[in-house]
């Protein structure tokens, strides 16, 4: 399937940025020039800008234009963020090979596990391991469990995400070329139905330095 022309302009200037071809403060080119060198409409590269604003790559400043921001930060929008694929959230941010190794099996729940879920210890649930790289370079590698009779985050209606710094897994010191004694950022996800029931949980370790910054945002309704 053929990505949105927005979504092709802006990993062309996520990439570029992330590469640092455009260092920050760099001034990005008019809505106009950006239309034009494309062959898009104006509605269409303001939905690109929009979305290099929410993955924290550039600022608008009113009456000036839109510049390169900072160093980039690893923005994890609510929802969005956390629903992308590992493909579509790496891909907007190298101009590299991305490659994404999935490995699915059963295993038997741990204790902590099964009170997680609601399970009896040793009751069988999926585990999910996936890795990133970027060209021959580890940049994630994550842990996911859920119980048998669910699949995906369909049934989700509440996610909650602690971010640590602390010591990897074995699995993950190894993939990530982490030395002993070294911490890596890691994102703990436990994804709740309506009832409260928790559906999956999740473990995803990032080398610390990949990231200037981690940053939680999302949109706030009136109830």
């Amino acid at each position: 399937m053929t990505e949105p022309a927005y979504v092709a302009i802006a990993g062309e200037y996520a990439r570029r940025i992330r590469h640092g071809d455009l260092p920050s403060g760099t001034q990005l080119p008019s809505y106009a020039e950006i239309a034009e060198r494309h062959s898009v409409s104006d509605i269409v590269v303001r939905k690109a800008l929009d979305l290099l604003q929410s993955q924290g790559l550039v600022r608008a400043v009113r009456r000036r234009g839109v510049f390169v921001a900072d160093r980039p930060n690893l923005i994890r929008i609510s929802p969005e963020r956390q629903m992308e694929t590992p493909e579509v959230t790496f891909g907007t941010e190298s101009d590299g090979e991305i490659n994404i190794d999935r490995h699915t099996e059963r295993v038997s729940a741990t204790d902590a596990l099964a009170e997680t879920f609601g399970l009896s210890p040793g009751d069988e649930i999926t585990h999910v391991i996936t890795r990133a790289s970027e060209g021959r370079r580890p940049i994630s590698i994550s842990d996911t469990y859920q119980p048998l009779d669910v699949t995906g985050t369909s049934e989700a209606a509440i996610l909650e995400e602690t971010l640590t710094d602390q010591l990897p897994t074995p699995v993950h010191a190894e993939w990530l070329r982490v030395g002993p004694g070294d911490l890596v950022k890691m994102v703990h996800q436990r994804f709740l139905a309506a009832d409260g029931r928790v559906i999956m949980v999740s473990n995803v370790s990032y080398p610390r330095d990949r990231y200037d910054a981690f940053v939680f945002r999302m949109a706030l309704t009136e109830s």
